[in-house]
């Protein structure tokens, strides 16, 4: 039986090869429920398939930020696509799987045995859950001194490590063959220059027969390709060259920090299997709660409405409260307070930390106050915030040219 992925970058490369247009398939980081209802609105309208790129700190064992298990993620994902309609394919899986990659891992300073065995264990219920993917990267190793990189030749090992247990899980439970993404766009990774990437690539084939799955090979590898939390300007050359290394071993260069690339255009035309876009429609979605907020604030100062909801403020004190803004300083902004920062900084850091506290009560009270303060007037908040989310989505389907993509997968 063929992977679900796997069938959708074999069709994509049919439709090339018959109209001569290269694809590139959208992935959406899912950061909210806001997210998830707006990628299959978004999917639905332009009759193309979904990818859910979804990391450990939003959905895992313990309900991430999310507040949602692998299980709960799995059900909410096809009662989302059932409240539209939607019957096209979507991938449902792990984006950075790895020890340490999840921020609690870090915090609380696993040891390398406790955060690998979180990770298995995380493994295992995705594969449950019926992920179809997952991307493993062991990349970072908080263990090693300061400003120190992990050898690569350990990547490797670790990578054949957790594809191995994962693949002895769902034999044991005979559960259908699932696809595979390693590697890092980020410094840490080891990735960040050609010499490396062949060394890992190398390493991995050989390792992965020694471990006795000859025939398991990632059909994603992450390549850095210009993009990160930071920069907006995709390297298309630079694709091509990964590309070409790739392709030969029956894999795509995947992109991650795709968020409002300058150029997605490119993505199809060198070469791109996926890209990733996650903080981007965070953003959306507070930039839609403020257009909302805005309204209120005229029919309160109208003296039609006798309550505001607070909505910026819940949003900006449990941000604040959360911490984690901390994890994006950067240069000289380190070891300062929120405050400290320029104005500009401060609200880039709230915006892309939105993610971490949607499920906060507090800024659940706020956004449902806002909602009903509004609904008295004819306006629908909610359609709102998923609209401009939504534009954003569309955006990248028509940049990778997998519009009606779902006439030839079904």
């Amino acid at each position: 039986m063929t992977k679900k992925t796997e069938h959708i970058l074999e069709v994509m490369e049919q439709r090339k090869a018959a109209t001569g247009i290269p694809m590139t398939l959208f992935a959406a980081c899912p950061n909210s429920l806001s997210v998830i209802k707006a990628s299959f609105r978004s999917a639905k309208r332009n009759n193309s398939p979904i990818y859910f790129a979804t990391t450990l700190n939003q959905v895992d064992n313990d309900g991430g930020y999310t507040g949602m298990t692998q299980a709960e993620f799995t059900k909410i994902l096809a009662r989302e696509a059932a409240a539209v309609n939607y019957t096209g394919p979507y991938v449902v899986a792990i984006d950075h799987g790895g020890p340490w990659l999840k921020d609690k891992q870090t915090l609380e300073r696993y040891t390398l045995e406790q955060a690998m065995d979180g990770v298995k264990k995380s493994y295992e219920a995705a594969i449950l859950a019926g992920y179809d993917l997952i991307h493993v990267d062991p990349t970072v190793d908080i263990t090693l001194p300061k400003g120190e990189i992990i050898n690569i030749h350990v990547v490797a090992k670790r990578t054949v490590e957790l594809i191995k247990h994962a693949e002895d899980f769902r034999k044991a439970h005979n559960i259908a063959p699932i696809s595979y993404e390693v590697g890092t766009e980020e410094v840490h990774g080891g990735l960040a220059d050609e010499k490396t990437f062949d060394t890992f690539l190398s390493d991995l084939k050989s390792g992965l027969a020694a471990a006795g799955m000859p025939e398991v090979w990632p059909i994603f590898i992450v390549g850095k390709v210009g993009t990160d939390l930071h920069t907006t300007l995709f390297d298309a050359e630079m694709a091509r060259n990964l590309t070409a290394k790739v392709r030969p071993y029956g894999s795509y260069i995947k992109g991650h920090y795709s968020d409002d690339v300058d150029n997605p255009q490119d993505y199809p035309t060198s070469g791109m299997g996926a890209a990733n876009v996650g903080p981007e429609f965070t953003m959306c979605e507070y930039d839609g709660l403020m257009e909302l907020e805005t309204k209120e604030t005229e029919l309160f100062e109208q003296g039609l409405i006798a309550q505001k909801s607070g909505m910026s403020q819940a949003l900006w004190q449990a941000v604040y409260q959360s911490g984690r803004w901390k994890k994006w300083l950067k240069g000289e902004e380190v070891g300062k307070d929120l405050s400290e920062c320029s104005k500009e900084r401060q609200l880039w850091l709230v915006k892309t930390g939105c993610r971490y506290i949607w499920q906060n009560p507090e800024v659940l009270v706020a956004r449902q106050n806002l909602y009903d303060n509004l609904s008295r007037f004819g306006i629908n908040a909610e359609e709102i915030v998923l609209m401009r989310i939504e534009h954003n989505m569309d955006k990248y389907y028509n940049a990778f040219n997998i519009v009606n993509l779902n006439d030839y997968l079904k």
